[in-house]
């Protein structure tokens, strides 16, 4: 431990040296506040002993261009003679540890020294505690404060070691894909690829190719033999994002992979092993998929051996300042930006808002404030229109105050609300559900019941 000692009495400075370094602490001298400020700067002592009554800068004055103006974290512990104890007081007002009251021991000394040793000691080690609470709560990229999402990630730290399928199910960008990236990331193909893939986003005619490859000449433009999805994936982690979008022509061939553990390239009759751990993911119920015949039921349970679902940032809104600092620290690198934070009427906006688009939309509307921000923190005008003031629901259509019966008025803002959820959610039902706090089942039926477009 390094102490430095600022007084302008030589032979103080001496004593205190051979009595703190015959303890075993580094000890440092300064004659006065203004050359005990540039030793301070240059040395980065852990604790300061500094003396009251000095000339040039006394000791307040240190203290308080030491902790305010040059932003020193060291402890300071002021000495003073008898009858400049108030002197003292008001030191540690300004933010001194403590005072010792001159003259002093050597056993006095060592005792306070001592004392605020171990102080320091204590609060670096909760410092290192925060740190890793942090980071067990974020998971990487994740932020987990909600219990809903602690639960969610506990049967991911569970899975992640083994290969058994996930089935990652919730609404558009709440983070399906980070989950999956934190699976492979935690499990023993880590070293090995992770290959995403939007089941979506693949033509039908180029799915089967995609997924299993091909060989030269299996097709018009086939001019070469190409590995698939599969095959590129081997002893890693294949992610089939919106996974309730594939067709049931590719469901029959992807079960058959998924069973075998082998494919077979497009316009060959030669099959190859893959070593594949399979995660998927959807926004769709795939249940009800099931049921409508859309999705296959063999292949369904065949993915679905350990589902997880993430939920909704509108059911776990004690994240989103959370979201909104580790967000803001992502992109602030990236945009060239110095917004370090969100003032109170913004982030109680913030908190507020449904969010039906999720982590991806509270992305979006951060990065939008970061940029329009003319300070350093973003406030409600650099928030967007649709934030701040959200449409707000029109009144109930056909009520009439005359007619106040419960039953039938319920029934219209029941049938309203279904409405809205729909619209908000672009019509995925899956979305509105969440919205409605409904079972996608339970909507569908008043759907139905209500003539709802």
């Amino acid at each position: 431990m390094k102490i430095l000692i600022i007084d302008d009495d030589a032979g103080l400075r001496r004593s205190l040296t051979l009595i703190l370094g015959d303890a075993g602490y580094e000890v440092g001298q300064a004659e006065d506040g203004e050359k005990g400020l540039a030793v301070a700067r240059e040395w980065q002592p852990d604790l300061i002993l500094c003396d009251v009554r000095m000339p040039k800068v006394d000791g307040l004055a240190f203290l308080e261009r030491y902790a305010q103006q040059e932003g020193g974290n060291a402890l300071v512990l002021m000495m003073t003679a008898y009858g400049s104890i108030d002197l003292a007081v008001e030191a540690m007002k300004r933010g001194a540890y403590d005072y010792l009251p001159k003259p002093f021991g050597a056993d006095e000394v060592l005792l306070t020294v001592k004392k605020a040793a171990e102080r320091e000691s204590l609060l670096k080690e909760v410092d290192r505690l925060r740190s890793e609470v942090q980071m067990e709560r974020r998971f990487g990229e994740i932020v987990a404060g909600s219990d809903s999402m602690r639960r969610a990630l506990a049967i991911v730290e569970k899975v992640a070691r083994h290969s058994s399928p996930v089935l990652l199910t919730g609404a558009s960008g709440t983070g399906k894909e980070l989950v999956a990236r934190l699976i492979h990331e935690h499990s023993p193909r880590s070293d090995c690829p992770f290959v995403p893939v939007n089941c979506g986003g693949i033509p039908e005619t180029l799915l089967e190719s995609e997924f299993f490859g091909y060989v030269r000449g299996a097709f018009t433009g086939a001019d070469r033999d190409k590995a698939g999805l599969f095959e590129a994936a081997h002893r890693g982690t294949l992610f089939l994002d919106e996974v309730g979008d594939l067709p049931l022509s590719l469901q029959v061939k992807l079960l058959r992979a998924l069973q075998e553990g082998e494919v077979r390239r497009v316009g060959s009759t030669d099959t190859k092993r893959v070593d594949v751990r399979v995660i998927s993911a959807t926004n769709r119920d795939l249940e009800e998929a099931v049921e409508t015949g859309e999705f296959r039921e063999d292949l369904y349970y065949r993915l679905a051996v350990v589902p997880i679902h993430l939920p909704p940032l509108r059911t776990r809104r004690e994240e989103v300042p959370e979201l909104v600092n580790h967000l803001m620290e992502r992109h602030r690198a990236r945009l060239g930006v110095g917004v370090a934070g969100v003032e109170a009427d913004a982030m109680q906006v913030l908190l507020s808002y449904p969010w039906p688009g999720n982590i991806r939309e509270l992305e979006n509307v951060l990065e939008r404030a970061m940029v329009l921000a003319d300070g350093n923190t973003i406030t409600m005008d650099d928030l967007p229109e649709t934030v701040r003031r959200p449409s707000p629901d029109s009144p109930v259509p056909g009520l009439d105050t005359d007619d106040l019966s419960v039953k039938r008025h319920g029934a219209r803002l029941e049938k309203h609300l279904i409405q809205l959820a729909l619209d908000r959610t672009g019509g995925n039902k899956t979305q509105a559900a969440d919205l409605l706090e409904l079972s996608p089942r339970a909507l569908r039926y008043k759907i139905q019941e209500y003539g709802v477009e």
